[in-house]
C-alpha cells in the first residue's frame, strides 16, 4: 500500500515528521508488496482504487454514494481481502506512530530540564510551592504515595494475541532497521526480516476462531508483565529517587515502592459464569509462577555479575554467619556454589537466594521462602554487607532494583480481586436460609474458601478485596461477611469488602451506605486492624450509560466530594477506586488529566484505577511508553494532593457550581429523551453491529445480561454499548447531550461564563476536551448512513441535530476554530487515519446492510458477509485506536 497520505493531502503530510513519514512509507510499501504477491496486482489495484476514492470523498472530488457503489461491485471474497489489507495497514501505521513517540520521548529525556509531566518535574514543582513549607513536604507526600493499577479482562481488545505478537516482532525488526550505525548488509537483512514478518502478519487470521476462557485472559495479561512491567517498575522508582536527592545508586534510596498492581482477571465473576473458584485458584498460581520465575532470573543475573572478591569487599559478620548456616542446612548446594564462586561470598549468597526462589516456585518446602518478607531480609542482608564493605554502587544498584521488584510484586504479582453482584449474594443467603443451595450458591461459598486458600498460600495481600457490584445499602456489604461465616466459620478469610457505586442514585446515596458500614462489626474490626483504611469503587461505565457523559461526570465528582468529606468526619483514610474504561464514553481519556480533575482532597496521594482491554497493551506494551504513562499519572497524583492544587480546584468548583448543574441537568434530559424513547434499543441494534460484536470472541464475559435483542439499555453492558457506537462513527456515548447542556447556558447569555469555566476548572476542561476528542473521531456523513439503517428518521435526525449543536457550542466554548486545534499530534493522527477508516466503514456498511435486509441469503453468503463485517469491525477498532 502507499504511504498513509498521498500528495492530494499535503495539509496532513506537511505536519508529519520526516522520521514518521519514512517508517509509514516503508511499512506501507512492504505491505503493498505482500498484498500483490498473495492476491496479485489486481488486488493491490483495488485497494488503491478504494483508498483514492475515500480520499477524494473527503476532498469533495467524489461522493459517498460513488464510494459505496465501488465497494458494492466487488465479489464478497474480494471485499474481505480488501478489508484485511486496510486492517493490516492500521496495525502497521499504529506501530510506526508508537516508534515515533518512543523516539521523541527519548530525545526529550536528554534535555537538562525535567521532562514535562515526569516525576522529576513533580518534585521540582513541589519544592517550589511556597505553601508546601519547603523541601520536607515532597518527601512527606512521597512517603504516603500509592498508585494501584488494576488489570481487568473486560473485553475491549479486538486483536488476537497472535496478531499482537506478530506486530511486536515487526516492531523489533523496525528497531533493527532504524538502528544508527548499521552497515548496509545489516540494514538489508533487517529489511528482509521486516518483509518476512509483515508477510506472516498478512497470513495470520485476524479473527479468533474460538472464544477465550478466563485462563486465556490471565495468560494474555502475563505477557505485559513478562515483557514490560517487571523491568519498568524499578526504573520508575529510580527516576523518583534521583529527583528527590542527588547520588541515587550510592546511598540508601529515598523512593519507596509505591506501585501495587491488582487484577480482576480470573476473579471478576459479576455476570461471567465462566469465572469459577477453580479458575480463581488457577489464576493466582499462574501469576505466582510468572513472578517467581522473573525474580529467580533476576537474582541469578545479579549473582553472575556480583564478582566482588572477599579480599577487597569482605562480607559482614552477619553474611558470613548466614552462609555458614546455609552450608549446614544444605551442604551440597552451598558447596557447589562455593566451588563455582570461590572467595566471592556475595555472589554465593545471591546464587543461594536464587535457588530458594526456584524452590518456592517448585514448592520444595525445605528450601522455599515462606513469604516475600523472608526474601527481602536475605536481599537486604547482602545489601548491608556490600554497603559496609564500601561497595555502595553494588548495594544500591541492581540489587536495589530487585528489592523494589519484590516489594512491588511479592510472590503473587498482582492482588487478585474478587467481584460479584449484590443480588447473587442476597439470593445465596436466601437459599441458605431455605436449606437448599443452588449450583450458583455453592460457587459463591467455594469462592470464599478459595480466597482463604490463597491467603494461606501467598498471604493476605494476595487476595483480600471483595468488590460488590450495585451496592445499594450496608446490608449488601454485611452479606459478604455473613457468607464468609457460612463458608468457613471462624476460619473465614480476612476480607476488605469494597462497595461499588454505579448508578446515579447509588452515587448520591454512597456516603449514607458508608455510614451504615461503620455499624457492621466485621468492618469495625477491619478498620481497627488496618489503620482505618477503607476503599470505595466508583463506576464510570454504567453511570455514563444511564445519565450521559456530562451528567455522569458531575455526579461522579459530587460523589467524590461527599465521600471525601465523610471520610474526614469519620477519621477514615479513604481510597477511591475509579472504574474507568479505555473509551471516552466509559471514563477514558488522558489519565493524568483525569487525576488533576478529581474533587479536592479525594486523591490524597493515593490513586487506584482499572486498566482494561486494549488499554493494557497500549500503555504497557513497550517499556518506554509504560514508564511515561506511569510517571504522568504519578506526577498528577502528587500535584493533585498539594494544598495549592486542591485550593484552586475547590475555588473553581464553587464558582461554577450553578453553571455545571444547569449544563448537567439539560444534558441529562436530552440524553434520556433519546435513550429512553420507545423503540430506541431495537433501533440501536439495527444501525450498529451490536449483535455481531459478540462473534468477535473478545473475551470470556457475555456481552449482555440476558438473551435476545436488548429491550432496554439495562440489558446491555457498557462495553458493547460504547464499542458498537464507535463502529458507526457516531461515538454517541462520548458526547451526546452536552450540546443541549451548553445551549441551556448560552441561551441566557452565559457563553463567557462557560469559557471561564473551561479555563479555570480542570473538571470542566477535561470534560470538554474529551468530548472534543470524541467529536473528532465522529464522521457525520458516514454516521448518517448507519443511522438510516434503522428506519427511524426521527431518531437519526435527533442524533445528528445534537451532534451539530454539540460541535458548534464546544468550539465556541473552547475558542477553537476546529476540533483538536490545541492538540496537534492527536489532530494529525485522526486526520491521517480518517479516510482509511472511511474505507472500512463503507465495507462494513455493505455487509451490515445486506445482513439487516430481509432478502434471501444463502448460508455461504451470510458467512462471507459476517466475515467481512467482523474484519471491518476489527479494522475500524485499530484505526480509531479504541473499542470499549
Amino acid at each position: 500500500m502507499a504511504a498513509i497520505a498521498p500528495a492530494e493531502r499535503q495539509s496532513a503530510v506537511t505536519e508529519m515528521p520526516d522520521e514518521l513519514r519514512a517508517d509509514v512509507r516503508l511499512l506501507g510499501g512492504l505491505l503493498g508488496q505482500v498484498i500483490a504477491e498473495h492476491g496479485g496486482p489486481d488486488l493491490l489495484a483495488d485497494v488503491e482504487r478504494l483508498r483514492k476514492a475515500v480520499i477524494g470523498a473527503r476532498r469533495g472530488d467524489t461522493t459517498a454514494d460513488q464510494v459505496a457503489a465501488l465497494v458494492a461491485e466487488w465479489p464478497l471474497d474480494r471485499a474481505v481481502q480488501i478489508a484485511r489489507a486496510f486492517t493490516c495497514y492500521f496495525h502497521l501505521a499504529n506501530l510506526a506512530e508508537e516508534h515515533y513517540r518512543i523516539r521523541i520521548l527519548r530525545q526529550r529525556d536528554r534535555d537538562d530540564v525535567p521532562l514535562r509531566e515526569s516525576l522529576a518535574e513533580a518534585v521540582q514543582e513541589l519544592r517550589g510551592d511556597e505553601r508546601l513549607g519547603g523541601g520536607q513536604r515532597p518527601a512527606d507526600l512521597v512517603e504516603g504515595l500509592e498508585y494501584r493499577p488494576v488489570l481487568t479482562a473486560h473485553p475491549t481488545e479486538a486483536r488476537r494475541r497472535a496478531v499482537v505478537t506478530a506486530i511486536q516482532r515487526i516492531s523489533g525488526q523496525l528497531d533493527a532497521y532504524n538502528a544508527p550505525g548499521r552497515g548496509a548488509g545489516e540494514r538489508e537483512e533487517a529489511h528482509r526480516r521486516l518483509l518476512e514478518e509483515i508477510d506472516l502478519l498478512w497470513r495470520t487470521a485476524q479473527l479468533r476462531s474460538t472464544k477465550l476462557d478466563p485462563l486465556d485472559e490471565v495468560r494474555t495479561a502475563m505477557a505485559a508483565f513478562d515483557e514490560t512491567l517487571f523491568r519498568t517498575v524499578p526504573m520508575i522508582y529510580r527516576s523518583l529517587d534521583a529527583a528527590l536527592e542527588a547520588g541515587t545508586g550510592t546511598r540508601e534510596p529515598l523512593a519507596k515502592a509505591f506501585i501495587r498492581y491488582g487484577s480482576w482477571i480470573g476473579g471478576d465473576r459479576d455476570g461471567n459464569p465462566n469465572v469459577t473458584s477453580k479458575v480463581t485458584r488457577e489464576a493466582v498460581l499462574i501469576q505466582a509462577d510468572h513472578v517467581l520465575t522473573a525474580l529467580e532470573n533476576a537474582a541469578t543475573r545479579i549473582g553472575r555479575t556480583m564478582t566482588a572478591a572477599a579480599m577487597d569487599t569482605p562480607p559482614s559478620a552477619e553474611l558470613r554467619d548466614a552462609l555458614a548456616r546455609a552450608t549446614g542446612d544444605f551442604p551440597d548446594l552451598v558447596s557447589e556454589m562455593g566451588t563455582r564462586s570461590p572467595q566471592e561470598p556475595h555472589r554465593q549468597w545471591l546464587f543461594f537466594v536464587a535457588s530458594r526462589i526456584a524452590a518456592t516456585r517448585r514448592r520444595d518446602l525445605d528450601l522455599a521462602y515462606r513469604s516475600p518478607s523472608e526474601l527481602l531480609d536475605d536481599l537486604r542482608l547482602a545489601q548491608e554487607s556490600l554497603r559496609g564493605a564500601g561497595a555502595v554502587r553494588q548495594a544500591y544498584g541492581e540489587l536495589q532494583h530487585l528489592i523494589w521488584q519484590v516489594e512491588t510484586f511479592g510472590f503473587h504479582l498482582a492482588e487478585l480481586e474478587v467481584r460479584q453482584h449484590s443480588q447473587v449474594h442476597a439470593a445465596t443467603l436466601e437459599e441458605i436460609a431455605a436449606g437448599s443451595l443452588s449450583e450458583r450458591g455453592e460457587e459463591v461459598l467455594a469462592t470464599i474458601r478459595t480466597i482463604a486458600w490463597i491467603q494461606e498460600r501467598f498471604g493476605v495481600t494476595a487476595c483480600s478485596r471483595y468488590v460488590v457490584s450495585f451496592t445499594r445499602s450496608a446490608d449488601d456489604i454485611a452479606a459478604v461477611y455473613e457468607l464468609a461465616r457460612h463458608a468457613l466459620g471462624d476460619r473465614a478469610p480476612i476480607l476488605d469488602v469494597v462497595p461499588l457505586f454505579e448508578s446515579g442514585a447509588d452515587l448520591d446515596n454512597s456516603a449514607d451506605v458508608l455510614t451504615g458500614m461503620l455499624e457492621l462489626e466485621p468492618v469495625r474490626r477491619r478498620l481497627a486492624a488496618n489503620g482505618r483504611r477503607l476503599e470505595v469503587m466508583l463506576g464510570y461505565s454504567d453511570s455514563a450509560k444511564e445519565l450521559g457523559p456530562a451528567a455522569a461526570t458531575l455526579r461522579l465528582y459530587d460523589a467524590q466530594a461527599a465521600l471525601t468529606a465523610w471520610a474526614q468526619a469519620n477519621d477514615i483514610r479513604l481510597t477511591l477506586f475509579h472504574g474507568r474504561g479505555g473509551a471516552l464514553g466509559r471514563g477514558g481519556g488522558p489519565a493524568n488529566r483525569a487525576v488533576l480533575a478529581q474533587a479536592p482532597g479525594s486523591v490524597a496521594g493515593r490513586f487506584k484505577v482499572t486498566e482494561q482491554g486494549e488499554v493494557i497493551f497500549a500503555r504497557y506494551g513497550h517499556s518506554a511508553i509504560a514508564r511515561r504513562h506511569i510517571e504522568q499519572v504519578t506526577n498528577a497524583v502528587l500535584l493533585a494532593s498539594t494544598p495549592t492544587v486542591e485550593s484552586r480546584t475547590a475555588d473553581a468548583a464553587a464558582k461554577f457550581r450553578t453553571l455545571a448543574e444547569r449544563v448537567a441537568s439539560a444534558s441529562e434530559r436530552a440524553y434520556r429523551a433519546l435513550t429512553e424513547a420507545p423503540g430506541f434499543p431495537e433501533w440501536f441494534a439495527l444501525v450498529s453491529p451490536l449483535e455481531e460484536i459478540g462473534s468477535l470472541r473478545l473475551g470470556s464475559r457475555p456481552a449482555r445480561r440476558g438473551l435476545g435483542a436488548p429491550r432496554s439499555l439495562d440489558d446491555l453492558r457498557a462495553i458493547p454499548w460504547v464499542f458498537a457506537w464507535a463502529q458507526t462513527r457516531v461515538n454517541l456515548p462520548g458526547w451526546y447531550g452536552l450540546g443541549s447542556g451548553l445551549a441551556e447556558v448560552v441561551s441566557s447569555g452565559g457563553l463567557a461564563e462557560l469559557r471561564s469555566a473551561y479555563r479555570e476548572w480542570p473538571l470542566f476542561a477535561s470534560l470538554l476536551d474529551n468530548v472534543e476528542m470524541s467529536l473528532a473521531k465522529t464522521d457525520r456523513s458516514i454516521a448518517a448512513r448507519y443511522l438510516a439503517l434503522g428506519g427511524r428518521e426521527d431518531f437519526a435526525e435527533q442524533v445528528l441535530t445534537e451532534y451539530d449543536l454539540t460541535r458548534k457550542l464546544v468550539l465556541e466554548t473552547t475558542g477553537h476554530t476546529r476540533l483538536l486545534e490545541n492538540r496537534r499530534v492527536l489532530s494529525r493522527a485522526v486526520q491521517l487515519r480518517d479516510p482509511y477508516v472511511d474505507a472500512l466503514s463503507h465495507l462494513q456498511l455493505r455487509a451490515l446492510s445486506a445482513l439487516r435486509a430481509d432478502g434471501d441469503l444463502s448460508e455461504g453468503e451470510r458467512d462471507r458477509l459476517s466475515t467481512l463485517l467482523l474484519l471491518s469491525v476489527n479494522g475500524v477498532a485499530a484505526g480509531l485506536q479504541n473499542t470499549g
